[in-house]
C-alpha cells in the first residue's frame, strides 16, 4: 500500500524525470531505490548513513569525484545533520547540465533512522539549492498536503497507507511533503 504521503509528490516527480529522458542519463540514488524505475543509461543506489553525503563527494576505486547527470534523494535529507554542506557535495557530484532532485517531509511524525534532523517546506528547499549553487531559474518544486492527511498522519501505525476515497487536492496551508528539483549550469 503506498504511503498517503508520497502519492501526489511521486506522480509529480515522475513526470519531471521522464520529461529528462532517462535512457540517456547516469544516476545516483543516495539512499534508496526509488530511481532504478525509471531505466536510466546506468543507476547507481549509496546506503546512507554508510555513504554520508557530508563526508565529501562519493568517489570511485581510483579516487576520483563519481559525476551523474541526475542524483536523487528521496525521504533521506531529513535524517541529514549537515544539509548545506551535503547539498554542496551532490553539486560537486554533478555533470555541467547535471540535476539533484529532493523529497522530504514537512509535516510529518519524528522519525529517527537514523537521526531526525529537520523539515523543509518547497521554499526552504528551492533556498537550499539556491544556497548550494544551483541554477535559480533552472529550480522546480513543489509541496503536498491537506487537513485530512495531516490527521492520518497522527494514526498508528505510521506512515498510513492511502485508502480508497483519500482527498488528494492540495492545502498550501497543511504541507506534508515537498520535493525540489535543481540544475546545475
Amino acid at each position: 500500500m503506498a504511503s498517503l504521503n508520497r502519492i501526489v509528490m511521486q506522480q509529480v516527480s515522475k513526470q519531471w524525470i521522464e520529461d529528462l529522458g532517462p535512457a540517456k542519463m547516469d544516476a545516483a540514488e543516495i539512499s534508496g531505490n526509488w530511481g532504478a524505475r525509471f531505466g536510466f543509461r546506468t543507476f547507481r543506489s549509496f546506503h546512507f548513513p554508510d555513504h554520508d553525503p557530508c563526508a565529501g563527494p562519493f568517489r570511485g576505486e581510483d579516487g576520483k569525484v563519481l559525476k551523474f547527470d541526475l542524483i536523487l534523494a528521496n525521504q533521506v535529507w531529513e535524517h541529514i545533520d549537515r544539509p548545506w554542506t551535503a547539498t554542496k557535495n551532490v553539486f560537486r557530484m554533478l555533470k555541467p547540465g547535471g540535476r539533484f532532485w529532493l523529497a522530504v517531509p514537512f509535516f510529518i511524525p519524528f522519525h529517527a533512522v537514523p537521526v531526525d534532523c529537520s523539515r523543509w517546506s518547497a521554499r526552504g528547499l528551492r533556498n537550499l539549492l539556491i544556497e548550494s549553487g544551483f541554477d535559480e531559474e533552472a529550480i522546480m518544486t513543489g509541496q503536498w498536503g491537506n487537513r485530512a492527511a495531516a490527521l492520518r498522519n497522527l494514526e498508528h501505525p505510521w506512515p498510513p497507507g492511502a485508502l480508497p476515497g483519500d482527498d488528494l487536492k492540495n492545502d498550501p496551508e497543511f504541507p506534508l511533503v515537498a520535493w525540489a528539483m535543481g540544475q546545475k549550469a
